[in-house]
């Protein structure tokens, strides 16, 4: 019943309204009581004292007994709504205009009778109501016969029981109905704009309730926007909605990614299977040969198959190590330790290293520098596992007679680095798939078994570092690869 915010609002604002109501009631009566009685004690703070002098109460100095019992017939006839008490110096009750038997109290407290005389304290100044053991009433005093001799006290309560009966038939009736209607009518008022308003600002949590519940649905597949775009701006339920937005739209966008690299990962998986198994047949096959015929075979019959089985291993380590090495690329277990270096040294370097392989196959190598080229601010070893991949990559696709170029220059704030070869070229629908772990290109002819995972670690080391690479290709011209560097400048200074 009270399972949405709406409903428990609406409940704590009925139950404040009734407290509010109640409360409202209840100070309105008592401040109402004691308006009245201040008014009416102040109003008749004389009653005593010219009761005494009206009525002759005092002759020769000595109280009229007789008198006296006058006055408090004549006063329950003509005015029931005071009653008139004669107490000694004590506060004994001596005598009453009240009915004998609903006076219940045989003393009066002197304490606010003396405080009354003295004319201390503010209004209502209330004393003992002899008709009750724990009533107080508003009242008026005087001594008698006089001030200056007193045998007692003539008391005069301002709101007896004849009045405190009518005022409360009055209540119950007339006024107590038209308090109650004014009440409840406010209530119902103050509850209707009460809810109308809750309503307003509740609905829009209410969409974006049914929003969340619909994106939990879709098993966190399908989001529509709560908010119009504008960020920063709005209330809290507004900032809400806009932090819900760019949550799904992250946990969307998250789930498609684990969708696809769960994909990858299955595809890497089945590629690992097919890159692996044919180096591992090859050198068991040839291994089991040499285990079943090594009585037949000839000397150098062994030689050939025990080198056809290392270079089987060979290229099964290889492949591995760069299995290894593309995981930890993509865990972010190897991190560049970038220093200022010359790049045109480490090319060199590695433009020997590949000369022999080169003049093997009958392909010409060259690289032509740029003038005053800057230091590059790069990880050296890194950055030489790039050049060995893809002088290594050009190499495998260029036939003999062909030709490689690295050209190094300065392009704004980054050095470039491009391989041109003069292969056969790559098909132009694989061009954006090249630099993907085990991703065969159609160009290629696979002589080798390659699979793809030097050019798609090279990606990874250039991000690394900072720098961007691509490639560019004409089928059966050639094919150029390319990355950048930054250069030394003062940011990289310590």
């Amino acid at each position: 019943m009270l399972r949405t915010l709406y409903a428990k609002m609406a409940l704590i604002l009925v139950v404040l309204l009734i407290t509010v109501g109640l409360l409202y009631a209840v100070l309105s009566t008592s401040a109402t009581r004691s308006y009245l009685q201040q008014v009416n004690q102040q109003f008749n703070s004389d009653l005593a004292r010219n009761l005494v002098m009206d009525r002759n109460l005092v002759q020769e100095g000595r109280l009229n007994q007789a008198a006296l019992k006058e006055t408090f017939h004549q006063y329950m006839v003509i005015n029931p709504s005071i009653e008139i008490y004669l107490l000694d110096m004590q506060g004994k009750i001596l005598a009453y205009s009240a009915d004998p038997g609903k006076v219940k109290r045989r003393h009066v407290a002197l304490a606010p009778i003396e405080q009354f005389l003295r004319g201390e304290g503010s209004y209502p100044l209330l004393g003992d109501d002899p008709r009750s053991h724990d009533r107080r009433k508003a009242f008026s005093v005087t001594t008698v016969p006089s001030a200056e001799s007193p045998e007692g006290y003539l008391y005069v309560v301002l709101r007896g029981e004849e009045f405190d009966s009518a005022e409360q038939m009055i209540e119950e009736s007339h006024l107590l109905r038209l308090s109650g209607w004014a009440v409840l009518g406010s209530l119902a008022i103050a509850l209707f704009v009460g809810l109308l308003l809750f309503f307003i600002l509740t609905r829009r949590l209410h969409r974006l309730t049914t929003q969340m519940e619909r994106f939990q649905l879709s098993n966190f597949t399908q989001h529509l926007a709560h908010s119009d775009g504008e960020r920063g701006g709005g209330d809290e339920v507004d900032r809400l909605a806009e932090t819900f937005d760019q949550m799904a739209e992250r946990i969307t966008a998250q789930l498609a990614e684990l969708k696809e690299q769960d994909s990858l990962r299955r595809e890497l998986v089945a590629q690992v299977s097919h890159d692996l198994r044919t180096p591992l047949a090859a050198l068991r096959g040839y291994l089991e040969s040499l285990k079943l015929k090594a009585d037949s075979l000839s000397q150098a019959e062994r030689e050939e198959y025990l080198i056809i089985a290392l270079r089987q291993s060979e290229r099964l380590t290889r492949r591995v190590d760069e299995l290894f090495e593309l995981a930890k690329l993509d865990a972010k277990e190897t991190q560049p330790v970038c220093e200022a270096f010359a790049l045109i040294e480490l090319a060199d370097d590695v433009m020997q290293k590949f000369q022999l392989q080169a003049q093997q196959a009958q392909i010409t190598l060259q690289i032509e520098p740029a003038e005053g080229l800057p230091f590059v601010w790069a990880d050296i070893a890194l950055t030489e596992r790039v050049l060995d991949n893809l002088l290594e990559n050009a190499l495998r696709h260029t036939s003999a007679g062909g030709h490689i170029t690295l050209v190094l220059k300065r392009v704004d704030a980054a050095i470039l680095i491009t391989v041109v070869d003069s292969g056969s070229g790559i098909h132009p629908a694989d061009l954006p798939h090249l630099f993907e772990s085990f991703y065969r290109a159609k160009a290629q002819d696979n002589r080798q078994g390659h699979a793809g995972l030097g050019l798609a670690i090279a990606k990874r080391i250039v991000l690394l570092q900072g720098g961007e690479i691509g490639a560019e290709s004409e089928q059966n011209v050639g094919s150029t690869f390319y990355f950048t560097l930054p250069i030394l400048d003062g940011s990289h200074q310590k």
